[in-house]
């Protein structure tokens, strides 16, 4: 499913907001690096926002691992897709990015890159691994790519 095209030939000085759905990236089954998604964020140009989604249940390892790889912790008590799709939505409507990366497993989040589309802000699925893609995000984002392929 590896899809790449100048998007991830990277503008440099794109702004790129990367927003990743921790409960449905961050599995034991998909083993995944979260070097791995900034650095696939990266290639889209500059990342000016970084941010990892998790619930109450993220261990403190977890969250010190990530902020120490530049990420913006947000931790929700609630439902995770909600929180993130709404402060990506906001973003997006606010115009501040060139590049909407979205790292999930979840079809939640197709709305999100439907509208930052619309608004024409170029968009990017990253997908935990193939047993962890998903179709809808493929198809409705500008690029797809399978970490690990």
């Amino acid at each position: 499913m590896q899809r790449l095209s100048s998007l991830l030939d990277g503008d440099g000085d794109a702004a790129v907001a990367l927003f990743v759905d921790g409960p449905n990236v961050l599995r034991e089954e998909f083993d995944v690096d979260l070097d791995d998604v900034r650095e696939t964020a990266e290639a889209a140009g500059r990342l000016a926002v970084t941010r990892l989604y998790v619930d109450e249940h993220a261990t403190p390892e977890l969250m010190q691992a990530a902020e120490a790889r530049g990420y913006d912790i947000r931790v929700t008590s609630g439902d995770v897709d909600v929180k993130l799709a709404v402060d990506a939505t906001e973003l997006v409507v606010g115009g501040s990015v060139d590049v909407l990366a979205v790292a999930s497993r979840d079809t939640d989040f197709k709305p999100v890159l439907e509208t930052a589309g619309r608004r024409g802000i170029r968009t990017l699925a990253i997908a935990p691994g193939e047993h962890g893609r998903s179709d809808a995000l493929r198809n409705a984002a500008d690029d797809a790519v399978v970490l690990g392929e």
